[in-house]
């Protein structure tokens, strides 16, 4: 029997006042990583475009 997956996509833009980027994508990973979400790839298609997260866990 195959698994069935819930899915989440977190946008982590770029701001010059909100810290660093790698701090706050830190904290998305710990924060859902605590959830039970599972990160599966990431993706940004330049540097000044958001960080897109995508994350899964069992349903």
């Amino acid at each position: 029997m195959s698994k069935r997956w819930s899915h989440k996509v977190v946008e982590v833009s770029f701001s010059l006042f909100g810290g660093k980027l790698g701090e706050r994508i830190q904290m998305e990973l710990d924060k859902f990583g605590a959830l039970g979400w599972e990160l599966v790839t990431v993706n940004q298609t330049s540097a000044a475009d958001v960080v897109r997260l995508y994350f899964r866990k069992e349903a």
